[in-house]
């Protein structure tokens, strides 16, 4: 259960660092800071579950647009995965992600999103194989 709980952070944080650099997506709900980080890491969760179950669904019924545009599909995909969870935090509890346009702003975060995970990867990745080692 303890890697779960890292990966969840780390994608919240992961998360909250593309709020803070992507205009039009940001977290709404929470009056403290422990309730804000609360927020943070439910909808990291829900980003996760989205992506392990609605992804793979999509990315099966999208390979002829991979194909098409040799990979560049998975952006979108990526994006409509932000969406997604966004409409779920939304439309279940009015707090969580909120995405102004999907278009042109989960596109710049699913982008800025894969880049910041990506570094935060090499980082904890690295830490995580001294510590076993």
């Amino acid at each position: 259960m303890g890697p779960f709980f890292i990966r969840a952070a780390l994608t919240g944080f992961a998360m909250w660092v593309v709020t803070r650099l992507v205009h039009g997506l940001s977290f709404v709900g929470g009056d403290t800071r422990l309730q804000r980080i609360g927020i943070i890491f439910v909808v990291a969760v829900i980003f996760g579950l989205v992506n392990a179950f609605i992804k793979p669904i999509v990315q099966i019924l999208s390979i002829p647009l991979y194909i098409l545009t040799l990979g560049l599909f998975h952006i979108v995909v990526n994006a409509l995965m932000l969406w997604i969870t966004a409409r779920i935090t939304a439309n279940t509890t009015h707090w969580g992600l909120a995405i102004d346009h999907f278009w042109w702003t989960a596109i710049k975060a699913a982008v800025v999103l894969s880049i910041v995970s990506w570094v935060l990867s090499l980082v904890f990745g690295n830490v995580r194989r001294s510590v076993r080692g």
